[in-house]
């Protein structure tokens, strides 16, 4: 996607977020860029386009998931069937909601974004692959960079940890300390 700020209501427009459910938003995942007001298909973008139809990384030009700090628009995405996102750069809030549902960002240079577009657009059935392992982009012509992540990031996503994953990971400190301090009995009586 040869685009830069795609924000949050591009990916997701607020209309489609009456919702708490991550699933069924695919669907109207970059609502207004796929369709004309009259729901068909815009052929121009590249979504609407084989083979990009059944893409799993986007690749985009910077400030990535800017505007309002919508999770659904990181539930829209991998509804839909990505599993990363390749920019230059990444709205925060879009980067740390990413993170908390198991979604990778990709952050590259301005150079090696430009080539992997370049390729993707002149290279029929590009193939790019994301090495999570080893923080590495690559593709079958000889392309290969180094990304940058966050090590507890990386920990998180390559064993598919979220916030409560990493709760339960200490669930038999937390029984014993439990079990060693007993609740007050004003909180014991209300649970009740």
């Amino acid at each position: 996607m040869p685009m830069a700020n795609i924000d949050t209501d591009k990916v997701i427009p607020a209309r489609f977020l009456k919702t708490i459910k991550r699933s069924g938003l695919g669907v109207h995942l970059f609502d207004t860029l796929r369709f004309d007001a009259d729901g068909n298909e815009r052929p121009e973008f590249v979504l609407n386009q084989e083979p990009w139809r059944k893409a799993q990384i986007i690749v985009a030009h910077e400030n990535f998931g800017c505007g309002s700090s919508r999770e659904h628009a990181v539930w829209a995405l991998a509804d839909f069937g990505f599993r990363a996102v390749i920019s230059s750069s990444f709205a925060d809030i879009f980067a740390n909601n990413s993170t908390k549902n198991g979604f990778l960002t990709v952050r590259l240079t301005d150079d090696e974004l430009a080539t992997v577009m370049r390729r993707a657009q002149e290279i029929d059935d590009y193939e790019l692959t994301i090495d999570l392992e080893n923080c590495e982009v690559s593709d079958e012509q000889g392309f290969h960079a180094k990304f940058p992540i966050d090590e507890f990031v990386r920990h998180c996503l390559l064993n598919g940890l979220d916030d409560i994953g990493l709760t339960l990971q200490h669930e038999k400190e937390i029984a014993a300390y439990e079990a060693n301090h007993p609740a007050p009995q004003a909180l014991a009586t209300s649970s009740q």
